[in-house]
């Protein structure tokens, strides 16, 4: 399958690997904020944003 033919979750989680990767972020790092950023997405589709 062709990036540019995937979902857009799949090309969101492609070039969020790239930044974080590029940017040499540590893994424990990455996984403590993405569960931050998980919390605060889960708030806003609860809220209907």
């Amino acid at each position: 399958m062709s990036l540019d033919t995937a979902r857009e979750e799949v090309k969101l989680a492609v070039d969020l690997i790239i930044l974080l990767e590029e940017n040499q972020i540590a893994p424990e790092t990455v996984l403590a904020a993405l569960a931050i950023v998980q919390r605060d997405f889960e708030q806003k589709v609860a809220a209907g944003s």
